[in-house]
């Protein structure tokens, strides 16, 4: 009966490939709207929500090949290949547009935040505001967000993975 077992990498690629391909579109579009550096709560709350459905699709698929039947550790495989994948592809898109398509997101990024800071608190100076953009400077090195890019990809992946593999786990017959 194991060696009926599909191959969960297959799945992880397949579903990763239609995730990171997801956040490529989704990026591009938000570029042409030029609103890929104001990281709003709707663009992420879409894009998680289609990040479970990508997610919960891969692992359902796999259960249906595996004659009906998944563990939990198959789902959490597959949930954290998945998510893999996908953080590895958009690691490449986000250095692609950082440095090709618009070398000036981080900046653009960084003015946005500040004039959302002195909107939000009136009394905040303008120097202090700088002060906050300069020290936040340092954590958007290149591999400081590729790390946490694959970190928070991680995680979502094996939250998604857990509770859906929770939900839908079907134990083989011994």
């Amino acid at each position: 009966m194991e060696n009926d077992k599909p191959n969960s990498a297959k799945y992880s690629i397949t579903f990763g490939l239609v995730n990171g391909s997801f956040g490529i579109i989704l990026g591009l579009m938000l570029y042409s709207l030029d609103m890929h550096y104001q990281n709003d709560p709707i663009v992420q709350i879409i894009a998680s929500v289609v990040g479970i459905f990508i997610i919960m699709y891969g692992i359902i698929q796999f259960k249906k090949e595996n004659k009906g039947f998944l563990n939990l550790s198959d789902a959490l495989k597959l949930g954290l290949g998945i998510s893999l994948v996908g953080g590895l592809i958009s690691i490449v898109f986000n250095y692609l547009m950082m440095n090709f398509i618009d070398p000036d997101t981080l900046e653009k990024g960084f003015e946005f935040a500040k004039q959302k800071m002195l909107s939000n608190d009136p009394e905040m100076s303008v120097e202090t505001a700088n002060q906050f953009i300069e020290m936040s400077k340092g954590f958007y090195t290149p591999l400081s967000m590729a790390l946490t890019t694959i970190i928070v990809s991680l995680i979502f992946g094996f939250i998604v993975s857990l509770i859906g593999g929770l939900i839908v786990k079907k134990s083989q017959p011994e």
